[in-house]
């Protein structure tokens, strides 16, 4: 076991947090666990994690669900394709593998959702398996430990840092090691800022003897996010909204939504809206007053959503270029789950009744 794994596993013995994923007997939990965290802080997690436990059990509760109520308990966690993916994971588990998590590397990465990482990740923490894992926090803590001068999203860097998780990883301890290096990297070696006089890791750190730590991990430069106009209509007919159904594939899939689009070079908010209504359900609206401003920033772009009050006016709503269509009652809006923006008007819906 090198110096390395055996201050930090040492260090966990001690620090380690206490997380309702952890020491559970069934993998499946680590396998739901280690999914949500994909891209999403721990806090964050925590009462998501809770709730799916209980509402979904185990692989046969998940599998005999609906895609709607699984999307409808993960609202609000981002990233919906890592919902659908599980949902689709739990048939194949189901079908393939007898109800129970596969219990090697290969299999693993055959389920959807799934990639090295999560694989890793899984197979060392479930089942004790000497298997690296590579997410944010031990991209952080392997850059400054071992002053990794390749950008850590580059394939030459990523060759590298997991060759160190391999190189370092103590064989029987691996789950450990794994979880010692995330908890590290999430309370000490911080991206902003980092407690290095209490690291454990402090006396080794090249980074850090070299006062460049803030400056690890290295990133390849990141092209300008691009801004986005678009519209949504909340369209009222007798007291109930209507709300469409985004394709099962792409952003948001699954989740209903107030229609609407991105607005054109040159054209006008309310034109933008007539025509995305017109293309996306075959009627034609009357736009009437606007109802709020949104800002919101996914992954790889930004934007500002304009929502207008409107009405029909001509044809009756079709599933043109949508997944389903629903006419919903404000007070029914909280059954359909919806993306952030969608989320907040609906909020303004229910406040003016």
């Amino acid at each position: 076991m090198s110096q390395f794994s055996q201050k930090i596993l040492t260090w966990y013995s001690q620090h380690g947090r206490v997380l309702p994923w952890r020491g559970h007997p069934d993998p499946y939990a680590v396998w739901v666990s280690e999914i949500m965290l994909q891209q999403t802080r721990v806090e964050t997690v925590i009462p998501y994690f809770k709730r799916w436990m209980d509402r979904f059990p185990d692989f046969q509760e998940l599998a005999a669900s609906s895609e709607q109520e699984v999307l409808s308990q993960w609202e609000g966690l981002g990233y919906y394709i890592r919902a659908r993916n599980m949902y689709k994971a739990a048939r194949i588990i189901i079908e393939k593998y007898g109800g129970e998590l596969p219990g090697n590397l290969t299999e693993l990465r055959k389920i959807p959702g799934i990639g090295r990482y999560t694989a890793g990740a899984i197979a060392s923490m479930a089942f004790r398996m000497d298997a690296a894992t590579m997410d944010g926090n031990l991209r952080r803590v392997f850059s400054r430990v071992f002053n990794v001068d390749e950008p850590a999203d580059s394939s030459m860097g990523e060759k590298i840092l997991w060759g160190l998780a391999e190189k370092h990883l103590p064989k029987g301890h691996a789950g450990d090691f794994n979880q010692a290096l995330m908890d590290l990297g999430a309370t000490l070696c911080l991206p902003r800022n980092p407690a290095c006089p209490r690291c454990p890791l402090r006396g080794m750190c090249k980074a850090c003897a070299l006062g460049i730590q803030e400056q690890r991990p290295l990133s390849k430069p990141k092209a300008r996010v691009p801004h986005y106009f678009v519209t949504a209509a909340v369209i009222d007919r007798k007291g109930k909204i209507l709300l469409a159904k985004r394709p099962s594939k792409g952003l948001l899939g699954g989740m209903w939504e107030f229609p609407g689009g991105k607005v054109e070079k040159g054209e006008s908010l309310e034109a933008c809206l007539s025509r995305e209504i017109r293309e996306e359900l075959g009627v034609e609206i009357r736009v009437g007053k606007k109802i709020g401003i949104y800002q919101h920033a996914y992954t790889h772009f930004r934007i500002t959503l304009h929502a207008f009050l409107c009405k029909l006016k001509k044809g009756e709503p079709r599933t043109v270029e949508v997944a389903g269509l629903a006419w919903v009652h404000p007070n029914e809006l909280d059954d359909y789950p919806m993306g952030k923006v969608d989320r907040q008007i609906a909020g303004r819906l229910q406040k003016a009744l």
